[in-house]
């Protein structure tokens, strides 16, 4: 794709020099060069014109080369803008104040047309590059910022943080941790049932739900395990009470499930304990955790009723002054033996 043509303005109050330098400018191939008879037309110009060089007159009434200099590279849209100065041989002196207020170069008079096509094209050419090394900036910080969306859509926040400061997310146990396990009660029939492009679209839209509602909650998401949806409290983000937060935030998962179509029930598991938390793979990469505290949460998930919120009794005795208790039963657990379920409701 070739360059766009440049738009240049020459700017100056006499009508034979304007006239002279148009011409000379158009012999070498500068088609697009838009005339300002004074200092104030320039400027308004400018602020309406996109330029790419600016040829100015430095005496001129009114307004002077100077003025208008001034303001061009005070203002944050013309300020790039490279400003060659025309000027009489006896003017060196301003043409150096011009140089130290930011003009690029300068041009004598009377315009001498081998030193013209030398100073406009030099000063095009820098802006040229310089234009392109702001377009490659840019696309360097679009780039960083997708970087930083997928990783935050692949690991919690915290482990973001951590992973950019020192390029790995160091393994580590954590001692008081809510795991919570929620999922949806007859997925696979539902599934078996209804089309494919059905089913993704209405879990996208629960999910979604979903991740709201932790992050609102202040716990993080881990992970989708098929229509299973893992989150924690009091792993990389602190909190106070993780068992609490996370039991709050379960109530209003099975309140959303049952809020979006098709009107899901789900049934949730959680428990409070120490986890091992980290990075595994090198290819699709994964936030991970594992322990006996993930496995009971898993477990507890099975074993509960749709619509209900269940834990086991070590996690009750830290919770059981905010909640009402809606039942207790007995179930074998894989591994543990008889493990007491009990079934949470919010306060009354």
């Amino acid at each position: 794709m070739s360059d766009p043509v440049p738009n240049l303005l020459v700017v100056d109050d006499n009508e034979d020099n304007r006239y002279t330098l148009v011409r000379r400018l158009k012999r070498q191939g500068y088609e697009n060069v838009a005339i300002a008879v004074d200092g104030r037309e320039a400027l308004a110009m400018l602020e309406r014109d996109r330029f790419d060089l600016v040829l100015l007159d430095i005496m001129m009434p009114e307004v002077d080369g100077y003025e208008v200099l001034k303001r061009i590279k005070l203002a944050e849209g013309t300020r790039d803008i490279p400003v060659i100065m025309i000027s009489a041989l006896d003017e060196i002196e301003s043409v150096v104040r011009c140089i130290e207020l930011g003009a690029e170069d300068y041009l004598p008079k009377p315009f001498n047309p081998t030193l013209l096509r030398a100073r406009v094209g030099a000063c095009l050419e820098k802006k040229r590059l310089r234009d392109q090394e702001i377009s490659y900036r840019q696309q360097i910080e679009q780039e960083k910022r997708r970087g930083d969306e997928l990783l935050h859509a692949i690991l919690p926040g915290g482990a973001v943080q951590e992973l950019k400061a020192s390029d790995r997310v160091q393994p580590r146990r954590y001692e008081n941790v809510a795991v919570l396990f929620c999922d949806i009660v007859g997925f696979t029939a539902y599934c078996d049932r209804h089309a494919p492009e059905q089913v993704v679209a209405e879990l996208q839209v629960l999910v979604g739900r979903f991740e709201e509602i932790v992050a609102a909650h202040g716990l993080e998401k881990i992970k989708t395990i098929g229509d299973a949806f893992l989150a924690t409290a009091g792993l990389l983000l602190p909190c106070a009470a993780p068992a609490r937060t996370a039991i709050d935030c379960a109530f209003e998962l099975v309140r959303a499930a049952a809020a979006a179509e098709p009107h899901w029930q789900v049934r949730v598991g959680l428990h409070q304990g120490p986890v091992v938390a980290g990075v595994v793979g090198h290819s699709k990469f994964l936030y991970d955790l594992w322990g006996d505290t993930v496995n009971l949460a898993a477990r507890l998930t099975e074993h509960a009723e749709g619509g209900a919120v269940c834990i086991n009794a070590d996690t009750w005795r830290l919770v059981s002054g905010h909640y009402a208790e809606a039942g207790r039963s007995l179930v074998e657990i894989k591994g543990k033996g008889p493990i007491e379920l009990i079934q949470v409701s919010p306060p009354a």
